[in-house]
């Protein structure tokens, strides 16, 4: 099966997931066999099955019902399966062994329809804080007499760590939280539902090789330990966040969920989509410094798109980050930490100059000051129950093609 050059999903881009066929027999007790699937066009290949038909030596690792054992065989296995992946795709010759198994996206309503996994176990989960649109607007918001950056912003990527057990695969519903909260001029707080719940459009970074506890990961290493990137929504509840941070930190305002998209885009797909990161306006240390003459471009240029129950409601650009995600791992390990197979780090709320392209509610509302007004009359300071927020993402790809980053979705439950 061919496709278009102007599809998102061809040869170029070839992104991971994991996914199941309901009524197919499961093991170990699970209702259905998760296999890898590697997204082609609106087809799925079914690349355990097509890796076993073609006697490649990579079966085992397509084969796996998760993508970690792929994630931790490293950077030239990593090279090896695309490679052989866009072979099969696009190689005449394995055109009768291979299109049986390219699985519809949108099957017929009388076929089943594929059901996606979060595609590999989150060992540990790190958010950052990396645009500085972003965070000059949220000081302008919380201090408006005050400087907006705090004094280390422009030396370090300011992160925290979060939850890797309530990371949730694209379409899990995210239940409203309760927490802690005083409104403004309460001498006390109260509990219950979060009233500011909100969402943050963000990449996420995926950790493949692992590294040994003691040693940092400088940035020139980020491209052998980083498989690839996917689509992030870390959801937050502002007024819960907003009475328990100081001084600490996010912890019940976040922790509730993060949503991922099932695809996982292989970094070798955005080659073309390397950028250089906004100029440095303050001398870096060394192991942050990324100015030299022969530094490498680590920026990327990735075109977000966030929807509110179908409204386009901002296009927040990737390319105007500040901090670059081998700043952000570099940093990360500064102090020895280790990485480990299935780590996940995301970029903090991607956030341009304009104000059609800030990607939170408490930015595109001003803290609820300026409501969205939706087409069917509704406005919107932060979210409703029953509102469903869609992020999808592009990147340019080599002859004017593009490489879809696929989406990630979900939908606000009352809280219980």
């Amino acid at each position: 099966m061919a496709v278009t050059p102007q599809e998102l999903f061809g040869l170029d881009n070839l992104p991971y997931g994991v996914f199941s066929i309901p009524g197919d027999p499961g093991e170990s007790g699970e209702p259905a066999r998760r296999r890898i699937g590697v997204r082609y066009g609106d087809h799925v290949l079914d690349a355990g099955a097509a890796a076993h038909a073609l006697g490649s030596p990579h079966t085992p690792l397509l084969r796996a019902p998760s993508l970690g054992p792929l994630l931790a065989a490293g950077r030239p296995v990593w090279q090896s399966v695309r490679a052989a992946l866009r072979d099969w795709l696009g190689n005449p010759a394995h055109r009768e062994t291979v299109s049986p198994l390219l699985l519809p996206l949108h099957p017929p309503a009388e076929s089943p329809r594929l059901t996606f996994h979060l595609p590999f176990d989150v060992a540990d989960y790190v958010d950052f804080y990396a645009s500085e649109h972003h965070a000059t607007n949220v000081g302008r918001i919380f201090r408006p007499d005050g400087e907006p950056l705090t004094p280390n912003w422009k030396h370090l990527p300011i992160g925290y760590h979060g939850r890797a057990g309530t990371v949730v695969v694209s379409g899990t519903p995210v239940v409203r939280p309760s927490g802690q909260r005083r409104p403004p001029g309460a001498e006390a707080p109260g509990f219950g539902p979060s009233r500011r719940l909100d969402i943050e459009a963000e990449v996420g970074f995926v950790v493949g090789t692992p590294s040994e506890l003691g040693s940092p990961v400088p940035m020139a290493a980020f491209r052998d330990h980083v498989f690839g990137v996917a689509l992030l929504n870390d959801w937050s509840a502002r007024d819960i966040q907003a009475w328990e941070y100081v001084p600490l930190g996010p912890f019940l305002g976040k922790s509730f969920a993060t949503s991922l998209s099932p695809w996982i885009t292989p970094l070798d797909a955005l080659e073309h989509a390397r950028t250089a990161p906004p100029r440095r306006t303050h001398p870096l240390l060394p192991y942050l410094d990324d100015t030299g003459p022969d530094a490498e471009p680590q920026g990327l240029d990735l075109r977000l798109s966030v929807y509110l129950n179908g409204t386009l409601i901002s296009e927040p650009p990737f390319s105007a980050m500040y901090w670059t995600a081998a700043q952000q791992l570099a940093h990360l390990t500064a102090n020895g930490a280790s990485l480990r197979t299935g780590d996940l780090f995301a970029s903090g709320t991607v956030s341009g100059p304009e104000p059609g392209q800030r990607g939170c509610l408490l930015e595109l509302t001003w803290s609820g000051a300026e409501p969205l007004r939706l087409p069917d009359g509704e406005e919107r300071a932060f979210l409703a129950d029953g509102d469903e927020v869609t992020l999808t993402a592009w990147a340019p790809g080599p002859d004017g093609a593009r490489i879809g980053l696929g989406e990630v979705s979900g939908r606000v439950l009352p809280a219980r």
